[in-house]
C-alpha cells in the first residue's frame, strides 16, 4: 500500500494582523511599502548563525528564581503550560520557547522602559525552555501588570506574555503574545485588535485548575499551533 505523502496546510493569512493598522499607530512607521520578495534559503540561513541549544537548565524556565538573587519577586505566581503542535495536532519536541514580560507592576527590566512603576530587583522578566517529547513547555512566573503606552490618550496594554519559538534553525521563528482571560483591557488594546476577530481567541489562555498548585500558583493553559488554519497569530 502506498504511503500517503504528508502535505503542509498553508498558513491562513486571513487570520494574521495587517502590517499597517490605523489604530495601531506605530505600524505606519514600520509596515513595508512594497510587496514581500521570497528569498530561497541556503545552507547558511538554515544552519546559521549558530546552533540552537539541545539542553537547558530547568531554572531558566522558573522566572521566580532565575534572577539569581535568592530573593522573592513580588506578584501573583502563575504556571503557564501548553503544547507546541503542527497543523495535524502532532507534538513538536525540542522546540526552543522563550518568554519575556513586564513585572507585577507593569514595568520591563529594560532601559527604554522608564514609566513610573518600580523595578523588581528579584525579577528579570525573561525565561526559556525546550519542549519535551510530547511538545510540552512549562513556565513558572509572575502575572505581569498592565502598563501605559503612547498609542493613544490614556492607552493601557492588558497583561500579556511575549513568546518566541524557534524551529530547527534561527530563521524559523514565531513571535507572538499570550493574553489572560477576562481582562477588561482587551477591548481597547490596539495590538490584540489588529488581529482579525475570529483569530483573537487563539491568543487568550484558559484558566486550568488542574495546573494550579494549592497556595502557590494559578495555572493557565495555552497551546501553540505553528501552521494551518488554526495557527497561532503572529504579533509585533
Amino acid at each position: 500500500m502506498a504511503i500517503e505523502e504528508h502535505r503542509y496546510l498553508p498558513r491562513d493569512w486571513a487570520g494574521e494582523p495587517r502590517p499597517d493598522d490605523s489604530d495601531y499607530r506605530s505600524t505606519a512607521l514600520r509596515a513595508p511599502s512594497h510587496d514581500p520578495v521570497a528569498i530561497p534559503l541556503t545552507l547558511s540561513e538554515i544552519t546559521g548563525p549558530g546552533a540552537l541549544p539541545t539542553e537547558l537548565d530547568p531554572i531558566e524556565a522558573d522566572l521566580t528564581a532565575n534572577a539569581g538573587t535568592d530573593g522573592e519577586p513580588i506578584g501573583e505566581r502563575i504556571i503557564v503550560r501548553g503544547r507546541v503542535l503542527d497543523e495535524g495536532g502532532n507534538a513538536l519536541p525540542d522546540t526552543l520557547v522563550e518568554i519575556w514580560q513586564a513585572n507585577a507592576a507593569g514595568r520591563y527590566r529594560h532601559q527604554v522602559d522608564q514609566h513610573r512603576a518600580p523595578i523588581d530587583p528579584h525579577f528579570i522578566g525573561a525565561g526559556r525552555c525546550l519542549t519535551d517529547a510530547d511538545g510540552v513547555y512549562r513556565f513558572l512566573t509572575i502575572r505581569p501588570g498592565a502598563y501605559p503606552w503612547a498609542n493613544d490618550v490614556n492607552a493601557w496594554r492588558p497583561s500579556h506574555l511575549h513568546f518566541s519559538l524557534f524551529g530547527p534553525a534561527l530563521p524559523s521563528r514565531l513571535v507572538t503574545q499570550m493574553y489572560f482571560p477576562g481582562d477588561p483591557l482587551h477591548a481597547q488594546d490596539a495590538i490584540l485588535n489588529a488581529v482579525p476577530a475570529e483569530a483573537r481567541p487563539l491568543l487568550i489562555a484558559s484558566y486550568d485548575p488542574d495546573l494550579s498548585e494549592s497556595e502557590w500558583a494559578l495555572g493557565y493553559r495555552w497551546d501553540i499551533v505553528l501552521r494551518g488554519s488554526k495557527s497561532t497569530p503572529e504579533t509585533a
